[in-house]
């Protein structure tokens, strides 16, 4: 309930004032004894000025997120105008374009809200209790404002446990979704988005992708493939393209989408990327471009120590395998890792391999995916362009 008021620190009220929309409990000096997971609450300081409206996390380390900084009922009306303002974020940004992120977390103002679009059908993550309480207005407002036929939870990821949730997946609103298709320039991509990962696609690295394929030439090489999604399109260019993949579910869907393409120079190979590129740099260097996408090494800060090795390993011998002059696109999805830290071991591994790199772009997650300024956690995904000398 809104009347409910919680008081925070003073460093806690700074932290808003900075632009973050996150409290952690160590800064929640008196809460309600009422107060349960996912209300509305009112924040104020220590003196009772008032702060804002935030969703009241239980269990979790963050307890509070900030909504709003006004005096506003956050309600059904309210949380329409919030996915509204996205959803027209995403259509100044692509038209039409029917593939889509439509709410990005905290980097909308919604924290604990990500939403997809593929087509008619819509996925949802409701990560914290409020969106939790919720899904089913969500689903509501979202299928009303985009005529979806279907939404559906991917509410399987282990966040979730952070705040109490169990993981589960199924549909909240209309039939089954069934297989579909989506797209991504030219390339036409089958998923499943109760059975994929993440929502059924990596849609922030759509623009990636489109721009890798323009670097594409002669052999390339695809790392950590999942679907395809860099494959397909470097296959648009190259003479020859290797995917190297190793779950066999999903190297059978990247086989069924090269079909669907017509990409008969992609070959998929089912095998540990770490293994396949150890071994091809004990050969004669092949490889005009190569891509590492690979999952998340560090899923927390314990684990970044373990995360930098694996991410030098694996960029030192990509670096091995190109011919001077080929292009290495290098990515990483752990947020833990700074993108100063990314580019500062792929100048080791490439000091290590005896070459030089020059950078020619630095990106990161698509225009679907926003980053929040003051809220650094929304920017995540890194991927750097360098050409090998």
């Amino acid at each position: 309930m809104d009347e409910r008021k919680v008081t925070v620190t003073r460093r806690g009220a700074e932290r808003i004032a900075r632009g973050h929309l996150w409290i952690y409990r160590t800064d929640v000096e008196k809460a309600p004894a009422g107060a349960e997971a996912g209300d509305v609450v009112a924040l104020v300081d220590g003196r009772g000025r008032f702060l804002g409206k935030a969703f009241w996390s239980a269990r979790s380390k963050i307890a509070l997120r900030l909504v709003t900084r006004d005096e506003v009922p956050v309600d059904e009306a309210f949380l329409a105008a919030r996915l509204s303002d996205a959803i027209a974020l995403r259509r100044r940004v692509f038209g039409e374009e029917r593939f889509v992120r439509l709410v990005h977390g905290e980097a909308d103002l919604f924290p604990g809200l990500v939403a997809d679009r593929y087509g008619d059908v819509g996925v949802v993550q409701t990560l914290v209790p409020a969106t939790d309480r919720r899904k089913g207005l969500i689903a509501e407002l979202l299928a009303g404002a985009l005529d979806l036929r279907t939404v559906v939870e991917r509410n399987d990821v282990r966040v979730r446990e952070l705040e109490g949730l169990e993981q589960v997946k199924g549909v909240v609103r209309g039939p089954a979704p069934g297989p579909l298709e989506y797209r991504e320039g030219e390339v036409r991509m089958r998923l499943d988005v109760l059975a994929g990962q993440k929502t059924g696609a990596f849609l922030d690295q759509r623009e990636n992708h489109l721009r890798a394929g323009e670097y594409a030439t002669g052999r390339c090489l695809d790392c950590f493939s999942y679907a395809g999604g860099f494959a397909l399109h470097l296959a648009r260019r190259a003479e020859r393209v290797t995917a190297v993949e190793m779950q066999p579910v999903a190297a059978g869907l990247l086989r069924e989408n090269a079909a669907l393409n017509r990409a008969e120079n992609l070959e998929v190979v089912e095998e540990n990327a770490f293994d396949y590129l150890r071994d091809r740099s004990e050969e004669e260097p092949a490889f005009d471009l190569v891509v590492l996408d690979p999952p998340a090494f560090a899923k927390n800060k314990e684990s970044l120590p373990a995360a930098r090795r694996g991410y030098k390993e694996v960029n030192l011998r990509a670096l091995q395998v190109l011919v001077p002059g080929g292009i290495l696109v290098t990515a990483s999805c752990s947020y833990h890792l700074s993108p100063e830290m990314l580019e500062e071991l792929v100048l080791d591994a490439a000091n290590d391999a005896g070459r030089r790199v020059q950078v020619l772009e630095r990106r990161g997650a698509g225009r679907d995916h926003p980053e929040l300024a003051g809220v650094p956690e929304t920017r995540y995904l890194k991927a750097l362009f360098l050409r090998v000398l």
